[in-house]
């Protein structure tokens, strides 16, 4: 039995939806190819998957009121969630298989563009 959303909670999970996408549009401006939007695996959800060349980027979105908010929101343990999340879409989708897997933020404020972090960090070995 699922319970219900409060508004806070709907509020925020729209914000976040609009943080989404104006980040697929800033990515696009960039000449990126958006390849999925809030992709389920089994382990866990990735934001946005974008190729350009030949990098594919697993990136997360995070809609917060500053930009060093944004930034420090993801954990340890979220990254690794979201290194696990990349392994399970790459075992579904072997044609991406090939491509240079980075690992991007993308952080959006109120009133400004989002900030697109490149190579925010790489797995641990």
């Amino acid at each position: 039995m699922s319970r219900p959303r409060t508004q806070p909670r709907r509020r925020a999970e729209r914000w976040g939806r609009t943080a989404e996408t104006l980040c697929s549009v800033l990515l696009r401006l960039k000449g990126y190819r958006i390849v999925g939007r809030r992709v389920r695996t089994a382990v866990g959800e990735i934001d946005l998957v974008a190729r350009r060349g030949q990098t594919l980027a697993i990136i997360e979105v995070k809609a917060r009121a500053d930009a060093a908010a944004g930034l420090t929101a993801v954990s340890a343990h979220q990254r690794h969630r979201i290194e696990r999340a990349a392994e399970a879409f790459l075992a579904v989708r072997p044609q991406h298989g090939h491509l240079h897997l980075r690992f991007d933020v993308m952080v959006v404020r109120p009133f400004g563009w989002p900030m697109h972090v490149a190579d925010a960090w790489r797995p641990e070995a």
